[in-house]
């Protein structure tokens, strides 16, 4: 194949616009606000999580309360009609035993009973503050999400605006490479590989191998508008003022 010093040089333009494009791509896929916010995402699900935790412990805390509540409210009601009872006349000498015997039953009951709520409700406390204390952790996990997620945001942004720069000279630069070539430049690019780079200093700007000497002097033998392939990476070798041949 054929083609004008000129159109290998603008070849070379392109391939070299993009290579720009390339590590734009690679900077945006593996840009570490991508990781952050991944990590941070999970620390909101594990706040989450704790927060659900300590909210339903709170849950069953309160109803045992409210249940223990409602015993002591029955016992404490009980007490009050028994003491009545027994305060009233025409209570007979057994009658009065039974009443005072259910009255140190219910005492005792009632002990039993506040006792258990105590307990309970010193349990309701510290999960109060186990969820008070989840409950800001997990604001200060969504918080971490927000702050990564708009750092990687604007990294983004600035990628993005510099990629429409670039696609924009390429779209500028492709027209102005032969059809042959740029087919034979756009197989060689297949499969993530270099298309074309400058021989320079004995090596392929493509791959950036040195290239044998017996290789060098056929490509120094080699028409000036003939297109060459580097014997290494197959990227085509552009020849300019710079590949000292």
């Amino acid at each position: 194949m054929k083609a004008d010093v000129a159109a290998q040089t603008r070849l070379l333009e392109l391939a070299g616009v993009d290579a720009e494009i390339g590590r734009l791509e690679h900077r945006r896929r593996t840009l570490p606000e991508h990781a952050e916010l991944a990590e941070a995402e999970k620390d909101v699900q594990a706040a989450k999580d704790a927060v659900v935790r300590a909210e339903t412990q709170a849950g069953d805390l309160d109803r045992d309360i409210r249940r223990i509540e409602r015993d002591v409210e029955g016992v404490r009601a009980r007490t009050e009609k028994d003491q009545a009872m027994l305060a009233g006349s025409g209570v007979g000498a057994k009658q009065a035993t039974e009443l005072q015997h259910e009255l140190d039953t219910l005492a005792r009951r009632q002990g039993v009973l506040e006792d258990e709520q105590l307990e309970i409700m010193e349990q309701r406390e510290a999960v109060g503050m186990d969820l008070q204390h989840a409950q800001r952790t997990l604001a200060e996990a969504e918080g971490a999400v927000a702050a990564v997620t708009e750092r990687r945001d604007t990294a983004v942004a600035d990628l993005d605006a510099a990629r429409t720069g670039r696609d924009r000279a390429r779209a500028e630069l492709a027209p102005t490479v032969p059809e042959d070539l740029m087919a034979d430049y756009q197989r060689r690019r297949e499969g993530g590989k270099v298309g074309a780079g400058l021989l320079r200093e004995a090596r392929c700007g493509a791959c950036r191998l040195e290239l044998d000497r017996t290789f060098l002097s056929q490509v120094r033998g080699t028409a000036p508008d003939e297109v060459v392939h580097c014997e290494e990476c197959g990227a085509i070798l552009v020849r300019t003022k710079e590949s000292g041949l």
